[in-house]
């Protein structure tokens, strides 16, 4: 069972399931779960092998929709961002019958030549022994990773005071190829579904369509200006207000 947080209180309007991407949490999205939480009861979990869930060594995108699917009470709307976009999306079309609304975040569902690798290597840099705060442990990533952005959101993952990351940095290397590829699956879904992307980000592209429609038939597609990947951090307000319009339609 993954570990969740849950905010706000069921009404008459859907739920929302939020799945963040990978290195990331269910922390990452309390801002924005909290501002749906309003209206809707809003649960936003950590995947496998991240945060406070379960570790194992299996980490496919079937793996990872079925995690979404113990996690619906009924039916929900979705929300998924990169990694989490690509198990919302096997989410929908393994069990249409728990998506009401589907909104992608910045992915497609096809295999990507990029790894994440340097990431995993960049953390097993960091010596453990030598920490007792995140500063100490951004002083050490600094070496490796230039990006002070970059280093705060890997360094939401480290847990200080065990001196450990919760991530499954084994499973999740091993697993690399799944997680930046996609599982050839059957049938598609037909409900809405949103696939949101940054004007700055190169994920999804128009070459992407065909794939997108032969799962998603009903996909519309829109972009969020003045973000990159991390759309939901770059500009959260555009963010926010493009899931607003999509789910009150």
């Amino acid at each position: 069972m993954l570990n969740a947080i849950h905010y706000g209180s069921p009404t008459d309007k859907p739920s929302l399931l939020i799945a963040h991407g990978l290195f990331g949490s269910a922390r990452n999205w309390g801002v924005i779960a909290k501002r749906f939480s309003g209206t809707r009861h809003v649960t936003s979990v950590d995947m496998r092998n991240h945060g406070e869930s379960p570790w194992s060594d299996a980490h496919s995108y079937p793996d990872l929709a079925d995690d979404l699917a113990h996690a619906i009470s009924g039916t929900s709307d979705v929300l998924g961002h990169s990694m989490g976009g690509k198990a919302a999306m096997a989410l929908a079309l393994t069990y249409p019958d728990r998506v009401r609304r589907l909104i992608v975040a910045d992915i497609a569902p096809v295999a990507y030549s990029h790894t994440q690798q340097p990431m995993i290597d960049a953390m097993r840099t960091v010596d453990m022994s030598k920490i007792t705060s995140r500063r100490d442990a951004d002083t050490q990533l600094e070496t490796v990773v230039d990006d002070p952005g970059v280093r705060a959101f890997l360094l939401q993952s480290l847990d200080v005071p065990a001196r450990r990351w919760r991530l499954n940095l084994d499973a999740l290397e091993a697993e690399m190829p799944s997680i930046i590829g996609f599982p050839t699956m059957s049938g598609s879904f037909e409900g809405p579904t949103l696939f949101l992307s940054g004007t700055e980000s190169d994920y999804v592209t128009r070459d992407h369509r065909p794939d997108i429609k032969s799962y998603f038939p009903s996909a519309r597609f829109a972009k969020i200006p003045n973000a990159g990947h991390w759309l939901h951090a770059d500009n959260p307000r555009a963010f926010e207000a493009a899931i607003a319009a999509f789910l009150e339609a």
